[in-house]
């Protein structure tokens, strides 16, 4: 059961403010169905990395075809640019940057099971995507198949144009860099004409266990059982049921973290039948309640843009729990949840920046749980979550980044869980020597010394500031004056970086001295030039400062001096000598980065210089550029859900520059009206009057009827309704 105790909605109630009409505050029904917007190609090419297949908002599977493996391009399995499927795995990541998953891979085929290659060719006017429904034909296999889903169960309706339609199970496959590493060890088994059951035990980003239940329409007539190589710990089942030509093949596949008997109950609890344009129904329902948390108005293409962000958004965090509310936690025991669902599949390093304070205005029934998830991580693991997957714990990237998403969680009033105990956790592992951080050490120094910390020293300082800022603040809120002092003090470590000669945050050895030489267009993987900067360089990192932006403006010397800088950012080209790992850092505007997401609040620096109107021109030049309807119309991997958090903020005309804040940053709006239906009951509405190609500027701002001078708008002024109103222009209001 999801709690949802809002102190601000009470204060919403005491003041009463009108929200989208002068009469009431509450929005009108609407029963538009929003999923017809939505593109599932967008971000499937170039380095977008999101998947085409069918999932439910939060699922715990992510049916969807692999056309490669083994490299970047391959993170989610599918690139919209091949010309063949490998397999159809049962999860996926959508929009990250490494590579896992790709559990309980099949792929059709008709004919002889002695073939070198079950790779099969398909032509792309033969394959269409939408919400609930993903489905191809298969050429070389002569095999049209459809896929949907619920929570956690795949369902496939396979027709075969030819006789003897066979799949082939391929129970090592997997999104991994290295095969034969994938599977440590199996027992997969034929338990009746219509069932396989099995467990398998993986590794790739972490290692964790899979347990799975597939179930046919018709009976096996035979299975060969082989191995791809010898070094390989699992089978390959060739599963022939034989059929014949027309024919078609049904095929139920359910997962679970917990045992097989948790995998039966899944199958059991959400699909006991084999109705599939009946599942294909209810995805499409289930995903139209998300979707129509916000109503859009525009053309066809900002539809599509806004409503495929909205279904990206939602993939992700994974929702683990079996029916019985059953999961395998981060030690790799068994646990039943008791606070509701428990999640994984946090992203933290990214998500932290838009996309949990989305959640916290669109989906907060669910933020408890998410905060909830993160604190029972802690009791099991002794910190809480950087990056889980399937509930264990990877340290992929930096930073301690769940931190803020339970701070922000407190500062806006959600109590579903116990603040104390937050706190305590956020402390623990705030001062905890962990992989990539170790708050003793940064006491002591004042910074990550370079010749101590070999990668990253930089990104590391600069991006925990942000973390004990969110402690302090969390800690004043409760009362603990001292451990809020401390954090705060810890907050402006970025400063012992700040180098006021250069103007750029630079690596610094034990001894307190600069690396040099320095560039600062080298990139984090260069190690030829010193690794102190994550997925970036120090254009990107020396305005990594969320917290107190007008304290980095003074040290840049001034709101002039900071404008002079920040517009060089936008400038500055390398001089293509510069090596490193490029593949994240996309989508430039000179050396702002949109493809990665230390550049996200960037853009949201100039109002707190005195200069909106670059934002607002800035907002534009994003949209036009790095957010378009088709395949490769992401700059940047999607990140679960970040990259689409961003664009659905700036659509509406404000951006979460510092999330525990409790307030956002004003921009500009690109829709012309966003209606939020409120889980509150209350309605907020953001209009763009004359917003049009050429009118990308803000003359004016209403809130409620009135004049908006500020820079930005509370949370409190969201929840309690009411109607955000910009009169755009063609000229910056300088």
């Amino acid at each position: 059961m999801k709690k949802l105790t809002f102190l601000l909605l009470t204060l919403s109630a005491i003041i009463g403010i009108t929200a989208c009409s002068s009469t009431s505050d509450k929005c009108a029904k609407n029963s538009e169905d929003y999923t017809k917007y939505v593109n599932p190609f967008i971000g499937t090419a170039y380095n977008g990395h999101v998947i085409p297949g069918p999932c439910m908002p939060f699922g715990m599977v992510q049916p969807s075809p692999e056309t490669g493996n083994f490299k970047w391009r391959y993170c989610s399995g599918y690139n919209y640019d091949d010309k063949e499927i490998w397999y159809f795995g049962q999860t996926h990541l959508s929009g990250t940057g490494c590579q896992d998953l790709g559990d309980v891979a099949f792929i059709p085929y008709t004919g002889s099971a002695d073939k070198k290659s079950f790779k099969s060719s398909f032509k792309k006017e033969n394959e269409k995507a939408e919400v609930g429904l993903y489905k191809v034909y298969l050429d070389d296999a002569k095999a049209d198949v459809k896929i949907s889903s619920t929570n956690r169960v795949a369902i496939y309706e396979i027709k075969f144009d030819a006789d003897g339609g066979s799949l082939l199970f391929d129970f090592q496959s997997g999104m991994t860099g290295n095969l034969k590493r994938r599977v440590i060890s199996s027992d997969t088994k034929q338990i009746s004409p219509f069932e396989i059951t099995g467990a398998q035990y993986v590794r790739q980003w972490v290692r964790r266990n899979v347990y799975f239940y597939i179930v046919f329409d018709k009976p096996i007539k035979n299975i060969q059982i082989k191995k791809a190589d010898p070094a390989f710990k699992a089978d390959q089942y060739y599963v022939d049921f034989g059929l014949k030509k027309g024919e078609t093949l049904k095929v139920k596949i359910a997962l679970s973290g917990v045992g097989i008997d948790g995998a039966k109950a899944n199958m059991k609890a959400e699909l006991d039948g084999w109705d599939f344009d009946e599942v294909v129904a209810k995805n499409k329902a289930e995903w139209n309640k998300f979707l129509s948390k916000a109503e859009a108005k525009g053309d066809k293409d900002q539809l599509t843009n806004f409503y495929t962000s909205m279904y990206h958004a939602f993939i992700h965090p994974s929702n683990i729990t079996d029916v019985d509310k059953k999961y395998r936690g981060a030690d790799n025991k068994v646990y039943q949840s008791k606070n509701g669902d428990y999640y994984s599949t946090f992203s933290c390093w990214d998500t932290y920046r838009a996309e949990h304070p989305l959640f916290t205005i669109i989906a907060p029934e669910y933020v408890n749980d998410f905060v909830n998830t993160m604190l029972d991580h802690f009791d099991a693991q002794g910190h809480l979550p950087i990056w889980t997957l399937a509930g264990k714990e990877n340290f992929c990237m930096i930073g301690n980044h769940s931190i803020p998403i339970i701070a922000e969680a407190i500062l806006k009033g959600f109590d579903g869980f116990d603040a104390k105990r937050a706190l305590n956790a956020m402390v623990v592992t705030s001062d905890k020597k962990l992989p990539k951080s170790d708050g003793m050490l940064l006491e002591k120094y004042g910074y990550y010394p370079f010749d101590i910390y070999k990668n990253e020293s930089v990104s590391r300082t600069v991006e925990g500031c942000y973390d004990d800022y969110c402690v302090s603040l969390v800690a004043a809120k409760l009362g603990d004056k001292a451990l809020s002092e401390r954090f705060a003090k810890r907050s402006e470590f970025y400063k012992n970086l700040f180098d006021p000669q250069t103007k750029f945050v630079r690596g610094k050895d034990s001894k307190g001295n600069w690396r040099n030489p320095f560039n600062p267009f080298a990139l984090s993987h260069d190690s030829s030039i010193g690794g102190d900067y994550t997925e970036g360089n120090a254009w990107q990192y020396s305005f990594h400062v969320q917290h107190e932006p007008e304290a980095l403006i003074e040290l840049f010397g001034g709101k002039d001096k900071f404008i002079e800088r920040i517009n060089m950012l936008f400038k500055a080209e390398d001089n293509g000598n510069v090596g490193g790992f490029v593949s994240d850092v996309t989508g430039l505007i000179g050396q702002y980065a949109h493809g990665n997401e230390p550049s996200h609040h960037v853009i949201y620096f100039y109002p707190y210089a005195g200069q909106k109107w670059r934002t607002q021109e800035l907002v534009r030049e994003v949209f036009d550029k790095f957010y378009l309807p088709k395949p490769d119309g992401l700059c940047g991997n999607d990140d679960c859900g970040q990259m689409s958090a961003w664009y659905l903020f700036s659509a509406m005309g404000f951006y979460p520059f510092n999330p525990a804040s409790a307030e956002y940053v004003l921009g500009a709006p690109q829709l012309p009206e966003i209606v939020l239906p409120l889980a509150n009951g209350n309605c907020f509405k953001i209009v763009a009057k004359n917003l049009s190609k050429d009118n990308k500027y803000v003359k004016s701002v209403k809130l409620n009827g009135k004049e908006h001078k500020g820079i930005t708008i509370k949370h409190s002024d969201i929840l309690a309704g009411g109607v955000l109103e910009f009169e755009m222009t063609d000229k910056p209001v300088k």
